[in-house]
């Protein structure tokens, strides 16, 4: 679903990024509740009294990483920027050695270095990279965007008892304040949607990449292989890359292939661990 992240954000035209944030969190608000209506054994959404903490760290870090992200990539150019930000699933594999039960192996390591060298492959184009220091702000915002998404996904493992279904206040409370910013930053430039084609991308970035790839992003997060599920996510830059050239918004090329090896291979690596526990009798 975070594939499709790229097309559908470049196919809503002129809207600001708060304001396609706001609109998206909303409908993956609309999307959590139905879902959430449709289950036989659900539960309540307001947290109960010891799960306060889960719920306010959960709404910053959902709301957090978005805001960061965009502020980066208008302080700093966007290749770098993005590059910087592609940081959290290494930094999710290296994080995960301080959660109870976990142990990081070296091809844990291998293999997350393994996947940024194939996204970096896919951000760069294969080109040479230019960090200027007159950027630093935006390299700053980029390195804290990754740092968020990271503790968010940490923490959320360490809050597995709280239901997936609190996602569905997150991205409520992530549209609020989107909101509260597109008016604060954005009310001279905001641009609804100008016709169907836009309106269905809009949509389309809330029913998936910023709707419901969160609360299948919480699950896995909480009840999976958390090394493997760090590795794999470089996956995503690479998924994002290949919907664009099969749209034809981008061009195939040699670093698209050895992305695809690299990041293939660093998934292997981590999933070594997962495939040793299968081999046993």
């Amino acid at each position: 679903m975070w594939g499709f992240l790229a097309l559908l954000t470049d196919a809503t035209g002129a809207m600001p990024p708060f304001q396609t944030a706001a609109i998206s969190f909303a409908v993956g608000t609309l999307v959590g509740l139905l879902w959430h209506a449709s289950r036989r054994d659900r539960q309540g959404l307001l947290p109960s009294s010891g799960q306060w903490l889960a719920y306010a760290l959960g709404s910053i870090g959902l709301f957090g990483y978005h805001a960061l992200y965009f502020a980066a990539l208008k302080a700093a150019p966007a290749v770098e920027a993005s590059l910087i930000a592609y940081l959290w699933p290494l930094l999710i594999v290296l994080g995960s050695a301080l959660l109870p039960g976990e142990r990081l192996r070296w091809y844990h390591v291998a293999g997350a270095l393994s996947g940024f060298a194939g996204a970096a492959l896919i951000v760069t184009r294969g080109t040479s990279l230019a960090i200027d220091p007159e950027f630093a702000d935006g390299y700053a915002l980029a390195l804290a965007a990754a740092f968020t998404w990271a503790g968010y996904s940490l923490i959320a493992r360490r809050f597995a008892a709280v239901q997936t279904s609190a996602v569905i206040i997150f991205c409520a409370i992530a549209a609020l304040l989107s909101t509260l910013c597109t008016w604060l930053f954005e009310g001279e430039t905001a641009v609804w949607p100008l016709d169907a084609t836009q309106w269905l991308a809009v949509i389309g970035l809330g029913l998936l990449p910023v709707g419901a790839a969160f609360y299948v992003w919480d699950y896995g997060i909480k009840h999976g292989d958390i090394q493997l599920v760090g590795v794999s996510s470089y996956a995503a830059p690479l998924l994002s890359t290949l919907i664009l050239i099969a749209a034809g918004r981008a061009e195939a090329g040699w670093a698209v292939l050895v992305a695809c090896l690299l990041i293939t291979a660093g998934a292997v690596l981590a999933a070594l661990s997962t495939i040793g526990r299968r081999g046993r009798p």
